[in-house]
């Protein structure tokens, strides 16, 4: 049985940057499950097989485990979750290094909703 609503991994340590983005997800009709760290959310994949959302949107500065850091452990576990990565402090040679492992998109906050709309709906296709 095929799910009804993609769902949507966001993964933020600012818990409001969580929750508007969990808000926004669902004004579209997607579900979507926040995360406050990068260790949280490769726990859920690690130990939760069947969990598998469609995307999964990652900040880049976190403690502990970072954006990229997941972006690689999503890789090397053979994942193919569609990235999308945004941050507050854009860096060219992490943006580079983001796209050139396969992320969808690089937003700086604060981004337009419609762009991470739009940027969401390519991602998933």
């Amino acid at each position: 049985m095929s799910k009804s609503k993609p769902l949507i991994a966001i993964v933020d340590d600012d818990e409001s940057v969580c929750r508007a983005m969990k808000r926004l997800v669902r004004s579209i009709g997607m579900e979507g499950d926040a995360f406050t760290s990068g260790r949280e959310f490769i726990d859920r994949i690690e130990t939760i097989p069947a969990y598998q959302p469609d995307c999964v949107v990652l900040d880049v500065q976190m403690a502990g485990m970072n954006g990229l850091e997941v972006q690689e452990r999503l890789a090397s576990s053979g994942n193919p979750l569609p990235v999308i990565f945004i941050t507050a402090h854009d860096e060219a040679g992490v943006r580079d290094r983001a796209l050139a492992a396969g992320a969808v998109a690089f937003l700086r906050k604060p981004f337009n909703d419609e762009l991470f709309i739009k940027t969401l709906r390519v991602a998933l296709n």
